[in-house]
């Protein structure tokens, strides 16, 4: 058996410890969602800031995210490694996520010293996207090109997971107390960091070697970013997260009006719950028909579906629904990271995932901005909104095939 044969495809100790960052990351964003109006009107601001730091949020990130990715591509050329960005970000992340329950229960409500409260909401934001572009990244180290969606597959799966936690057990986190929850998601970050370092992270696995010399170097690779390639990447993010965003708030007022005793939460931790069972399988798939394909299939049927979902009428269809959309979501979710790391050099991989996160940072920010209050849109406008925002995606996704070329 010659190297090659013997060379496994996936390092799949290393993405599992990868998917424990996706983990964590998605746990504590579901922590401080579910926590940050109640935190706020309990210490005597008004609801309308939860909306503002949201935005102000997501502004911010849009910036940092292929900051971030970038400078960490430096570092990697530099110092050999991107663990320095991941293990400081998670740190950072970890102190100020525990930071934000302790200055509810040690501040005063009533004096200045309150505004410390956004603040450590925002920093700790900040701190988040000071890894996540730089840690994500790292899946493009661990599977051929091919393989990716493969790899990704258990990313989604986590993240599916954790994301279930919102619907299906959002009283009982709240239920739990907020320094209690903020504790547990602050040492889950340092337990995901640990993991990462604990299997490698700095291991990569040998790609097949091309039949010519690569054109791409250390010293010439910033030349050799395309800016219609980046431009793709962030229109994919931009459509995937508001597509996604939009069908998440407008599900449950369709159910509300035409469906009023259907139970909402078990149908939508449905969609969560489908998207972790069919991740495995999606990956599968894409790497038969390529990501490019899945990608694309994926989106259009999230865009028919999100538009099918307003002639709902009992539950049992709205189950269907759910399922429908967590299933086709997992072919978008596994390609979204092999995607952008096809559009980008080898050693761009922290940029072009940062690009591909700025997307949907702005998408987030539209979306609080305009679409926050679910009586301003109807929700067959909101369908109809969300629909085409998938269409885009799938439009950039499938244009990204037309160029003269990709990086893997």
């Amino acid at each position: 058996m010659n190297s090659r044969e013997a060379s496994p495809k996936v390092l799949w100790l290393q993405v599992w410890g990868l998917a424990a960052v996706q983990g964590a990351i998605a746990l504590t964003w579901v922590i401080y969602n579910l926590y940050l109006l109640k935190l706020l009107t309990q210490f005597g601001f008004p609801k309308g800031l939860a909306t503002g730091l949201l935005i102000l949020e997501n502004i911010l990130a849009a910036v940092m995210e292929p900051l971030m990715g970038g400078l960490s591509d430096r570092v990697q050329r530099w110092v050999g490694t991107r663990f320095l960005f991941i293990a400081v970000g998670i740190v950072l992340s970890s102190a100020f996520f525990i930071s934000i329950p302790a200055v509810v229960v040690f501040g005063s409500p009533v004096t200045a010293i309150r505004w410390v409260l956004p603040g450590v909401m925002v920093a700790w934001a900040l701190a988040m996207t000071v890894f996540r572009s730089p840690a994500l990244s790292l899946l493009g180290r661990y599977a051929f090109a091919t393989n990716l969606p493969q790899a990704a597959s258990i990313l989604t799966l986590v993240g599916g997971v954790a994301g279930a936690m919102a619907p299906l057990a959002g009283q009982f986190i709240l239920s739990l107390g907020s320094v209690f929850t903020f504790t547990v998601g602050s040492f889950t970050l340092l337990g995901a960091a640990a993991a990462l370092r604990f299997v490698n992270p700095n291991r990569s696995i040998q790609q097949p070697k091309p039949d010519a010399p690569a054109s791409i170097t250390p010293t010439n690779s910033w030349r050799q970013i395309s800016i219609p390639h980046l431009g793709l990447v962030f229109g994919a993010g931009v459509g995937v997260a508001l597509g996604f965003r939009l069908m998440m708030q407008t599900f449950p007022r369709i159910l509300n009006t035409q469906v009023p005793d259907a139970n909402k939460s078990l149908i939508l931790g449905g969609i969560f719950i489908a998207v972790a069972l069919t991740a495995i399988p999606a990956g599968t798939l894409a790497t038969r028909l390529g990501n490019r394909q899945a990608m694309v299939f994926g989106l259009l049927a999230m865009a028919g579906l999100t538009g099918v979902m307003v002639l709902t009428q009992n539950g049992v269809f709205a189950g269907v629904i759910a399922i429908a959309f967590g299933a086709t979501f997992s072919l978008v979710s596994n390609g979204t990271i092999p995607f952008a790391l096809s559009m980008v050099p080898p050693d761009k991989a922290g940029l072009g995932t940062g690009i591909y996160f700025s997307g949907g940072a702005v998408a987030n920010s539209v979306f609080a901005g305009i679409f926050s209050q679910p009586d301003s849109v109807s929700p067959i406008i909101s369908a109809l909104i969300g629909a085409a925002a998938f269409l885009a995606a799938g439009f950039f996704v499938a244009m990204s095939g037309k160029l003269t070329h990709s990086y893997c």
